[in-house]
């Protein structure tokens, strides 16, 4: 093979190579944006059904008056374990409506912030939370550094905020709380970077068509709880009480 045909082997390979790259970036973008979409129309939803549930004072009272309030706190946790075992053997059209169906019963869940905290300290952290996100999701997406190595730390940290929840609920201590609340937006933080980055490697990953698009909504849930659980977190910091 002479010079000018080795020099069109490397050339071919080389374009080969870039449009393999560019292909590759552009899926990439439009796999990335399809999960913030869901998570931003789960955001949404979950407002929406919050805002409405804590106009109606029956509803109010009917659950949080009752012992019904534990079956609407710990439904949604019901929900992502199950989500998370069964989507692998789910049509992507049912991925999606019980996505849905789980923001609207986070919204129930958390209808009780619009009679704990005054509307202005509620928009004032829903921003903050937002700005944090936003900054740490990117950062995780366009960082080189590996962050895998971060997941058993944020996760023990995460196991930690639960038990240390679960014990604060019985002993009712404000210090427990506030302790509990900035480990919270620490742990939440590290996780958006994290998860970010995760959902990014799965697309590689990949197969094209339903099981991407139910990728996408895992990876959605995923973003969807770090951003509700930094809102939880931020407002008990600096939310003005009713």
């Amino acid at each position: 093979m002479d010079s000018n045909n080795k020099f069109e082997l490397k050339t071919a390979r080389m374009s080969g190579a870039q449009v393999s790259a560019a292909d590759i970036d552009v899926g990439l973008r439009s796999y990335m944006l399809r999960v913030y979409n869901y998570m931003t129309m789960g955001l949404a939803l979950t407002g929406a059904v919050a805002f409405a549930a804590s106009t109606s004072a029956s509803l109010m009272q009917a659950i949080y008056g009752t012992p019904l309030q534990w079956v609407v706190m710990l439904a949604p946790l019901g929900f992502v374990i199950f989500f998370s075992a069964r989507i692998n053997a789910m049509k992507a059209s049912t991925a999606q409506a019980v996505f849905w169906a789980f923001c609207a019963l986070m919204g129930l869940s958390l209808s009780y912030i619009f009679l704990a905290y005054t509307g202005a300290s509620i928009t004032r952290v829903f921003f903050i939370t937002a700005g944090t996100f936003a900054g740490m999701s990117l950062y995780g997406y366009t960082t080189k550094r590996d962050l895998s190595g971060m997941g058993s730390f944020l996760m023990m940290g995460l196991i930690g905020i639960i038990i240390a929840s679960i014990v604060n609920m019985f002993m009712q201590s404000s210090a427990m709380h506030f302790v509990i609340s900035v480990i919270g937006v620490l742990v939440f933080v590290g996780l958006t970077a994290y998860d970010t980055q995760a959902i990014k490697s799965i697309y590689s990953e990949s197969d094209a068509g339903s099981t991407q698009e139910k990728k996408a909504i895992m990876g959605a849930l995923r973003l969807y709880l770090d951003f509700i659980n930094l809102f939880i977190m931020l407002l008990s910091l600096f939310g003005n009480r009713e």
